[in-house]
């Protein structure tokens, strides 16, 4: 009964990582659909992020929502690592990992530490400064400073190269996440190999999609 209800609570922890793995790749989407959109248009741009700015629900609602989300599928992952190891506390005599996974699963708590880390900065780098600007500091609203704001972010080369490191870690972690999180769910199971294709496209299109739009802005602005 005790093993039963372990088991059931394992279980419960690895959907709940799923869905909130699920619910940040969404927000990701957007983010990389918003940004990709400076690439073509100054305006559209600018117009895009002063609405998600200053819309109450995206900013009252949303956004403490997005950060509890961040928080919350970290923590479980770690629980996660710290659980998967304590049930092994002997260690195999002999453990190929290369020849039972791939190097992205065995690996998924440094490439998620170091897209913690970014995410660290990011959020410092761009929500720290908007509220200083919205709250704090006093000016007029301005509805064309995004697209400067973020050129500004990528002259620098060791910031640019620093952003583009974190995206391709934040690759290596999907690439695995992304269909563990349908597994954890049961869509795996319904969909099969063509699911994974598209996660693995995803894993690969939006985050070097990240890595172009700075190197773009880097080198043409």
């Amino acid at each position: 009964m005790a093993k039963s209800a372990i088991l059931k609570s394992s279980i419960a922890k690895k959907v709940a990582m799923a869905l909130s793995g699920l619910f940040l790749i969404m927000f990701l989407s957007l983010h990389f659909f918003i940004n990709f959109v400076s690439v073509f248009s100054a305006d559209a741009f600018n117009a895009m992020s002063h609405f998600m700015g200053y819309n109450p629900l995206i900013q009252f609602v949303m956004q403490p929502i997005l950060v509890a989300g961040v928080v919350f599928h970290f923590v479980m992952g770690f629980v996660l690592e710290l659980k998967n190891k304590s049930a092994r506390p002997i260690a195999y005599a002999k453990y190929d990992g290369a020849a039972n996974a791939s190097w992205a699963s065995r690996n998924m708590i440094i490439s998620g530490l170091v897209v913690l880390a970014f995410l660290g900065l990011h959020f410092f780098d761009f929500w720290v400064q908007e509220i200083n600007y919205k709250y704090i500091a006093v000016n007029a609203i301005d509805e064309t400073r995004y697209y400067h704001e973020l050129v500004e972010k990528f002259e620098n080369p060791i910031r640019t190269g620093i952003y583009c490191v974190a995206f391709l870690l934040l690759a290596v972690h999907l690439w695995h996440g992304f269909t563990s999180s349908l597994q954890s769910i049961g869509f795996d199971n319904k969909i099969g190999k063509s699911l994974h294709k598209i996660c693995y496209a995803f894993a690969i299109i939006v985050p070097f999609g990240f890595i172009f739009i700075a190197l773009f802005h880097h080198f043409n602005n």
